[in-house]
């Protein structure tokens, strides 16, 4: 018997969807020139700090803009920082989160985690930040390869926080 609890991943990706392409319709778009500038930025600080990770930026519907893979970065990185990424779009505008810890903290260990798993490409682990215009959800920068997922977040902030004068004139 298939209850409405099981099948709560649905209504939920289904506002997702119609979230993001709220914001999209209003005009916000992020630059594909300012997604590189926060990967990059994003980046450089992990390096800065001996860690060798991949950055993915996502845009408001959750597709890959920009997918930089650092120096000596291992394989898997591109699919988690992609993941923390695409989580933080599709699910921050739902619940009101700004980062992938937001998000992983509201939902490990609790009885709905089981069904967010089963969503493809949601990754409840910390690691990624919001990208907003105007309050508004447009992409995300998720970092993975850091020595957890704490030191993978505060690049993905700091690679936001490197635009952060170009998003307010946007």
């Amino acid at each position: 018997m298939t209850t409405w609890r099981s099948n709560m991943k649905y209504p939920v990706l289904v506002a997702s969807l119609l979230l993001s392409s709220v914001a999209l319709a209003e005009g916000k778009n992020l630059s594909l020139e300012l997604a590189e500038r926060a990967a990059q930025s994003a980046v450089q600080h992990c390096e800065a700090s001996g860690y060798h990770v991949t950055a993915a930026v996502v845009d408001g519907a959750g597709e890959m803009k920009v997918l930089l893979k650092g120096d000596d970065s291992t394989v898997h990185t591109k699919d988690t920082a992609f993941r923390k990424a695409y989580t933080v779009v599709t699910l921050g505008p739902i619940f009101g989160f700004n980062t992938s810890s937001e998000i992983a903290k509201n939902f490990n260990g609790k009885p709905a985690e089981a069904s967010f798993l089963t969503v493809p490409n949601i990754a409840l682990l910390p690691g990624a930040a919001a990208i907003k215009i105007g309050g508004e959800i447009v992409g995300s920068l998720g970092v993975g390869g850091a020595p957890g997922g704490d030191k993978d977040e505060a690049c993905a902030i700091h690679g936001v926080e490197s635009i952060s004068e170009q998003l307010a004139k946007s």
